[in-house]
């Protein structure tokens, strides 16, 4: 099939990766790539430390992704030599007070129902571990299956496989390389059994096709596609839409408007950070090695080392209508961060980022076909979770886009994640659960 998909973040990318290895054709269409709230993300797999008092229906999501990623990273580096940032480098939770440790006692206990693995660190133990830790920190818990990714080195393979050429005895059902459309999708009718898009001008040139010295996509190469006539739009048509939009999801007119969804910016400020010259004792390559998520005074700050030596701290979040980034969020992150790692200070602040996450009133995500408009599919609402979750939406978006059989593991991950639950006054109080599905 000729599959459409609308957005090009990270749930959007790696549906349209999806896609393209089940042997579909696909076009990505996007003002831009990765340039929204996936361009801000640390990339914490965390399913244990991200664990929030309250979102028990997102434990078994969260837990089931972080098993999608190593299949995922062996793909890319069968169909890729552009670096992913995927690290397995654990995770270790600390308090810096005794209220801040009382209340990782409380959230390790959670974690230990649901049958997560944390383990507790004493303060020698930790010491031993990350010595570049401030030494007032009594200890804590580590979680050593929780991992890291770089989000904007992932999108950045991703494309590259996208629109390469690939091995046929490594990907024998692939289907060609994507196309690239830069644009906004403002509108999705129904012509026929197919689907037409009108796009909006807009946008630099599309990402490269294999190497970075090839030509660009070129939208006019799409078979069966016709422009419009009327002024700068155009348009295109498909057999299946992904709708992986985020936020504008609510500017996309024409059958989209029968799935009406509520969903609310929720901001949030990044700091990225590099190493002086001597701030490293010989052999060392970094400061700290696992990634460090901690309880400052009740506020949460996490510490993300990269294989480069830089360092990611994150993330406030707000829901106070601020687009652009908040000098008092700023300073609560490097405060809490020098806090926990004193050598923060003397590191160069080399960019302060914040966009906006698309969050819903649950915080579960929208996974699901549009009413009465069974060929397009909307992912979206994947919130503080996105580079989590996006290979386990991007595959079960994929099985919905080509009818794919489902299990029953993910029939109930689906259900729980019907966008229509938003829809009715009645869908709350009947959503289907997510406890129930195997984590």
């Amino acid at each position: 099939m000729h599959i459409a998909v609308v957005g090009a973040g990270i749930v959007g990318v790696q549906t349209a990766w999806q896609l393209r290895r089940r042997g579909h054709r696909v076009v990505v269409v996007s003002p831009d790539v990765g340039e929204g709230a996936s361009w801000a993300a640390a990339g914490m797999l965390a399913p244990v430390s991200e664990v929030q008092f309250g979102q028990e229906r997102l434990y078994p999501l969260m837990m089931r992704a972080r098993e999608e990623y190593p299949a995922l990273i062996e793909d890319l580096e069968r169909a890729t030599t552009r670096p992913h940032g995927y690290r397995e480098n654990g995770m270790v939770l600390l308090g810096w007070d005794a209220a801040d440790r009382r209340a990782l006692d409380d959230r390790a206990a959670v974690q230990r129902g649901h049958g997560m693995e944390v383990r507790e660190l004493t303060g020698r133990g930790l010491r031993r571990a990350e010595p570049a830790l401030n030494p007032r920190l009594a200890g804590g818990y580590a979680a050593p299956e929780d991992q890291q990714v770089d989000p904007r080195l992932l999108i950045g393979a991703l494309t590259d496989a996208l629109g390469r050429e690939l091995d046929p005895a490594a990907f024998p059902e692939a289907g060609p390389p994507a196309e690239w459309v830069r644009g906004k999708v403002t509108r999705i009718d129904a012509e026929g059994e197919r689907w037409r898009l009108t796009v909006s001008a807009g946008g630099d040139e599309p990402p490269p096709r294999g190497d970075e010295s090839s030509p660009p996509g070129d939208e006019s190469t799409l078979a069966g596609d016709e422009s419009s006539p009327t002024g700068d739009d155009s348009s295109l048509t498909a057999d299946r839409v992904l709708v992986a939009a985020g936020l504008s999801h609510g500017e996309i007119a024409g059958v989209t408007e029968r799935l009406p969804l509520d969903l609310r910016p929720v901001h949030g400020d990044v700091l990225r950070l590099r190493l002086t010259p001597g701030q490293l004792l010989p052999g060392e390559a970094h400061l700290i090695g696992a990634t460090v998520r901690a309880t400052v005074r009740g506020r949460q700050v996490y510490l993300v080392p990269r294989e480069d030596g830089g360092l990611v701290v994150g993330a406030s979040v707000r829901e106070d209508g601020l687009a652009g980034v908040s000098a008092g969020g700023v300073q609560e992150l490097l405060d809490d961060a020098v806090a926990v790692l004193p050598a923060v200070k003397d590191m160069e602040l080399v960019e302060m980022t914040a966009r906006a996450r698309p969050g819903t009133p649950d915080d579960v995500p929208c996974l699901g076909r549009v009413p009465g408009a069974e060929g397009v599919v909307v992912s979206t609402g994947y919130s503080r979770h996105g580079i989590l979750l996006a290979p386990l939406g991007a595959r079960l978006a994929a099985e919905l886009l080509t009818d794919h059989p489902l299990g029953d593991r993910d029939a109930a991950l689906l259900a729980g994640m019907d966008p229509a639950r938003f829809t009715s006054a009645q869908a709350a109080p009947s959503t289907p659960s997510l406890e129930g599905a195997p984590a």
